[in-house]
This record gives C-alpha cells, sequence and structure tokens, in this order.
C-alpha cells in the first residue's frame, strides 16, 4: 500500500464528499450517502448534522431523506454567471417605488424559501413594512415568493413541497395547501402572481419572476401595498414590473 493510501482523508475532505454525494437526487439516505461518499454511517451522520445546522443541508421530519439546504442555493445564485442581481435590480426597485409609491422588493429562492435581497420604499404614507433584507418566507408565501414558486421545475417542486407545506400548517393556517395550488395555478395562467390578506389583513402584493441565463427563476420583483391599491391596478403593475424583470435579463445576456 502506498503511502499515498495511507493518509487520512481530511474532515474538508468528507464533507465535500457528503456534499457530492447529494448532488445526486437519488441519494438520499443516510446509508446511500455513507456509502457514496466512501464513510462510515456514524461519520456521515456526524457531518449531516454539522451541515444541517448551518443550513446547507435539509432532512425531511416524516421521510428521514436528505437534501441540499437553502446556503447551498444561496451559492449557485450568486455564482450564476457572476450575476449581483441585486445590483442589476437596485435601478428596477427605485423607478418602480417612485412610480406607483408603495413597497418594491426583490426576493431570491434558497431552497425551499424564498429571502428579501432588496427593497424600497415609496411615498404613500401607509406602507408594507412587516418584510426587511434578510426575511425568510416558504416559497408562495407572498406575491414575490408565489411568483417563484409558480415557475419551478416539476422536479424542483416535488424537491420543496414537504417543506413548504409543513411551514404552512405552522405559520400560515390562513393559507392551506389547497389555496397555495390555486394560486400558484392563477399566477401560471396570468403570467404574473397576486396575493391579497396572506401575510397581513387588508395588504397584498404582485410579483413577477426574473430568470437567469439558464431560463431559470433568479429572482422576484413584486409590489406590496393595501389590497386596493394592488387589485385596482393589477394590470398595470404587472406589466411595468414584467417590463422591468425583462430588462434585468437583458442586462446579463451576451450581447443583449
Amino acid at each position: 500500500m502506498s503511502s499515498q493510501d495511507q493518509t487520512p482523508v481530511s474532515a474538508t475532505k468528507k464533507t465535500c464528499r457528503v456534499l457530492a454525494a447529494l448532488s445526486d437526487r437519488r441519494v438520499c439516505r443516510l446509508t446511500d450517502i455513507a456509502r457514496n461518499a466512501g464513510l462510515d454511517m456514524s461519520t456521515a451522520l456526524r457531518i449531516l448534522k454539522e451541515l444541517e445546522e448551518e443550513g446547507f443541508v435539509e432532512r425531511d421530519p416524516e421521510s428521514k431523506q436528505y437534501m441540499l439546504g437553502p446556503q447551498v442555493y444561496a451559492m449557485h445564485h450568486a455564482m450564476v454567471a457572476g450575476l449581483d442581481v441585486r445590483s442589476l435590480a437596485r435601478p428596477a426597485l427605485i423607478r418602480l417605488a417612485r412610480r406607483f409609491g408603495d413597497t418594491v422588493i426583490l426576493s431570491v429562492p434558497m431552497g425551499w424559501e424564498s429571502v428579501c435581497l432588496d427593497l424600497c420604499f415609496g411615498d404613500y404614507p401607509i406602507r408594507a413594512n412587516y418584510l426587511e433584507v434578510g426575511s425568510r418566507r416558504p416559497l408562495g408565501v407572498g406575491a414575490g415568493s408565489l411568483a417563484l414558486y409558480s415557475v419551478l421545475a416539476d422536479n424542483e417542486l416535488r424537491t420543496v413541497l414537504p417543506m413548504v407545506h409543513q411551514r404552512l400548517a405552522a405559520r400560515y393556517p390562513r393559507f392551506p395547501v389547497p389555496t397555495l395550488d390555486a394560486a400558484a395555478d392563477r399566477a401560471r395562467e396570468r403570467g404574473h402572481a397576486m396575493l391579497l390578506d396572506v401575510v397581513q389583513e387588508k395588504m397584498g402584493g404582485l410579483g413577477v419572476a426574473v430568470r437567469g441565463p439558464d431560463g431559470r427563476a433568479i429572482a422576484a420583483l413584486s409590489v406590496a401595498a393595501l389590497n386596493e391599491r394592488i387589485e385596482s391596478r393589477e394590470d398595470e403593475l404587472a406589466q411595468a414590473l414584467a417590463v422591468e424583470a425583462r430588462q434585468i435579463e437583458q442586462a446579463w445576456m451576451p450581447h443583449a
């Protein structure tokens, strides 16, 4: 046996092997992860628990299966084509807030959640101030979050559904799964997402997805305001948000 074969595998390499194993969606149980990573069960379990604590891995409480967590998706979105989504979208947020007078939000998907990456307040005196940069919600909760949820590919949807459903039952009893499904269907039909009275009573929002170079949704733009300010301007808001979303998409397309 060579001296190279006798060299202990470092903790970093073991962690990388576990993450690499999880990149195959068929590898989701502890025994399979350990085998694919070339580790014993106890070592694989310890690494998985530590990765779960840091948000790089998630474990379905019912099926006991493991999957990549929101931090991995955050890293993916940060690296896509070297994009700085926040910088690209900031001018759009300012223009929309000035035009409509309401709160404009930039959200990004991270695993089964959407995260507020940036926002801009308009000058209308009643603001949607229940969201701040860094706030997280299950996908589907909120207009921008629903816009992201509604354009997920089938395989992505199947992956996030267990955690989304669990969080809806625990935190959003007024927004059960059938209501989410119906709202997502409407969003797919209309090309934009609209929700009223879900996050806060008498408040609503309208959102559209922003796609990356590979066609997958990398962010969402949304406007949050009083219900009547959303409903009465639905078409105008949807058109303005779509225009801004397409401009952001064109900004990172080669030779656009």
